[in-house]
């Protein structure tokens, strides 16, 4: 029979073995720009009200993006991850749908 010590190499010690921590690599997620289209049916303060209760904006700064939808025929409301980016979306076309106004709300990558 062989003893303990020809069978782990010969050295006379416990066998050991290094265990190194691999970091898993976490890549950031996509992000995505919430647009505002002008039309012009959609009351501004339609528009605010949207900003307010969707995005979170107060008055003056709702205010400033429906100017600059009114003005430039788009505006930026926020950016977000796809699946939040996609949430409001819809729940802002439902809203204007609901109101009756034919308000755009889109999404594209950053």
């Amino acid at each position: 029979m062989a003893s303990d010590e020809s069978r782990s190499g010969g050295t006379g010690g416990p066998a050991t073995s290094v265990i190194t921590k691999v970091k898993p690599k976490i890549k950031r997620p996509n992000l995505y720009r919430v647009l505002i289209l002008n039309d012009d049916y959609t009351p501004m303060e339609f528009v605010v009200h949207v900003l307010e209760k969707f995005f979170q904006k107060d008055l003056d700064a709702a205010t400033k993006i429906m100017l600059h939808v009114h003005h430039h025929g788009i505006g930026e409301c926020g950016i977000f991850t796809y699946e939040i980016a996609e949430t409001k979306v819809t729940q802002v076309m439902d809203f204007a749908r609901k109101h009756q106004h034919p308000l755009q709300c889109v999404m594209e990558k950053k």
